[in-house]
C-alpha cells in the first residue's frame, strides 16, 4: 500500500469519518401493510461483519466513529424504506455496544451530535443517497460530510469504483484520508492475485454478460494459465465460435468482438462442452443433458456434467483461483449443480493450500449457501469493484486517499 492506512492515524479523542458499505439487504420484520408502518430488519449482515475489524480499531484507540453508508438506490431523495435505521440496531447487536443514529447527514444538528458523543462510541448517519450530491460528488455536499471529521477513513471497497461525495469528495477535502483495513485486505489479496500469484493461475469466469466482463478478460489473459467460463455468457461465445445456441441469451452485437477474443487468447480460454438445457427456466419445465450444440427451442441454463468433470479437474490443480460469476441459473435447483460444482472444487483448492478469491454477489451467494463461505481465503465485498480492480483500472476511492510520506 502506498496510501495512509489505518495504523498511521493518530485516533485518539478524533472524529473519524468512516466510509463503509452497508448497502445490505432488508426485509420486513412484521406483515403491517402501510408502507410506512412497516419495520425492517437485515436479512444478511456480511458486509456489516466485514466493517467490523476497523470499527473495533477505532474504539480501542478512543476514537468516535462517525459512519457513512449508502442503501439502495433511494435516486436522491429520502424514502423510509432505504433507511439505515435497522442497520444502526443490526449493528449495536453484532459489535456489542449502543450505536446511535442519526436520522439526518449532515448540518448542525449531526455536529450536536457529534460534540456529545463520548469517545470509543459509534454514529450512524442516514444514507448519503437520500442527497442528489452524493452520486453527483458534488464539492459542496463532500465539504458538509467533511465538517463531521478530524480524519476520513475509506473501508467501502464495494464503492471504491464510483466517484461519489462520501468517498471521492469527501477524502479531497480531508488533511489525512486513509484506507480501513477491509479496504486494504481487499487490495492486499487481490493485487498479490494480479502481480506475484501462484501458478497455475485460473480464472473462473460466469454470469449472463459478455460486455460485464471484457474488459476482465482481455486484461487476464496475458495474467492467468487459463480462464475457463460458464453461464449464459458461454453462449456469446459458442455462437461466435460457429455452435448452434438455441434460443439461449447471447450479445450478437458481441460477436465478432468474441471471435477476435477467442482467436487472440492463444488457447486460454476454455469454454462448456455439455449443458443443462429446457425451453424455459421454469421449474416444471423438463430439462435435459445436450453435448455440443443446442437445439432450436431450447436455452442452456447450466453446464453439463462433463463440463462440471472438466473444470473440476482444472481447479484440482490450480495454486491460484479468482472466481466470479455462476454457472448457470443458479437461483433454480434443476440449473444449479454446476455452480455448485465449482463452489466444492474451489473450496477443495482452498483445503490444499491455493489462494482462492470468491467476489460478485451471485458467486458469494453461491458459495455461502452450500457452506462454504469459510472455506475460501478471501470473500470479496465488492463486485463491480473488484471487476475493474482485475480490468487493471484505478479505483477512485483508492487513488484519492493520502500518500504515504
Amino acid at each position: 500500500m502506498t496510501k495512509l492506512s489505518l495504523g498511521d492515524l493518530d485516533l485518539y479523542a478524533k472524529r473519524v469519518l468512516v466510509r463503509v458499505d452497508f448497502n445490505v439487504p432488508l426485509r420486513p420484520k412484521d406483515t403491517a401493510t402501510q408502507q410506512n408502518n412497516t419495520r425492517y430488519e437485515v436479512a444478511d449482515d456480511t458486509r456489516i461483519r466485514a466493517a467490523l475489524p476497523t470499527l473495533r480499531t477505532i474504539i480501542e484507540a478512543s476514537g468516535k466513529a462517525i459512519l457513512l453508508s449508502h442503501l439502495g438506490r433511494p435516486n436522491g431523495v429520502p424514502d423510509s424504506q432505504y433507511s439505515l435505521s435497522p442497520v444502526a440496531e443490526h449493528l449495536s447487536d453484532v459489535i456489542g455496544q449502543r450505536v446511535r443514529f442519526s436520522s439526518d447527514t449532515i448540518g448542525p444538528v449531526v455536529q450536536k451530535t457529534i460534540r456529545s458523543m463520548p469517545n470509543s462510541s459509534l454514529l450512524l448517519l442516514e444514507n448519503t443517497r437520500f442527497f442528489p450530491g452524493e452520486t453527483q460528488n458534488d464539492p459542496a455536499f463532500a465539504a458538509a460530510l467533511a465538517d463531521l471529521g478530524d480524519v476520513f477513513v475509506n473501508d467501502a471497497f464495494g464503492t471504491s469504483h464510483r466517484a461519489h461525495a462520501s468517498n471521492v469528495g469527501v477524502a479531497t477535502k480531508m488533511n489525512q484520508a486513509a484506507a480501513g483495513l477491509l479496504l486494504e485486505r481487499e487490495i492486499r489479496h487481490l493485487g498479490r492475485a494480479l502481480e506475484a500469484p501462484e501458478r497455475p493461475m485460473i480464472a473462473l469466469l460466469g454470469g449472463a454478460k459478455v460486455s460485464d466482463k471484457i474488459g476482465v478478460i482481455t486484461n487476464l489473459i496475458g495474467i492467468v494459465d487459463e480462464i475457463i467460463i460458464g453461464g449464459a455468457m458461454s453462449y456469446t461465445f459458442l455462437k461466435a465460435s460457429g455452435h448452434s445456441t438455441g434460443c439461449s441469451l447471447v450479445e450478437d452485437s458481441l460477436l465478432n468482438h468474441a471471435k477476435a477474443m477467442l482467436e487472440s487468447a492463444g488457447g486460454k480460454l476454455s469454454l462448456p462442452k455439455d449443458h443443462i438445457i429446457s425451453t424455459s427456466i421454469d421449474t416444471a419445465s423438463r430439462s435435459s443433458i445436450v453435448s455440443g450444440s443446442i437445439p432450436d427451442g431450447y436455452m442452456g441454463l447450466d453446464i453439463g456434467p462433463e463440463t462440471v468433470a472438466r473444470y473440476t479437474r482444472i481447479l484440482r490443480n490450480a495454486r491460484t483461483i479468482i472466481w466470479n460469476g455462476p454457472m448457470g441459473v443458479f437461483e433454480v435447483d434443476a440449473f444449479a449443480a454446476g455452480t455448485r460444482a465449482m463452489a466444492t472444487a474451489v473450496a477443495e483448492a482452498t483445503k490444499r493450500g491455493a489462494m482462492t478469491i470468491v467476489g460478485g454477489g451471485d458467486s458469494v451467494a453461491a458459495i455461502t449457501e452450500a457452506g462454504l463461505a469459510n472455506s475460501v481465503r478471501h470473500i470479496s465485498t465488492g463486485g463491480g469493484a473488484m471487476l475493474e480492480f482485475l480490468e487493471g483500472k484505478a479505483l477512485p476511492g483508492l487513488a484519492t486517499l493520502t500518500d504515504k510520506a
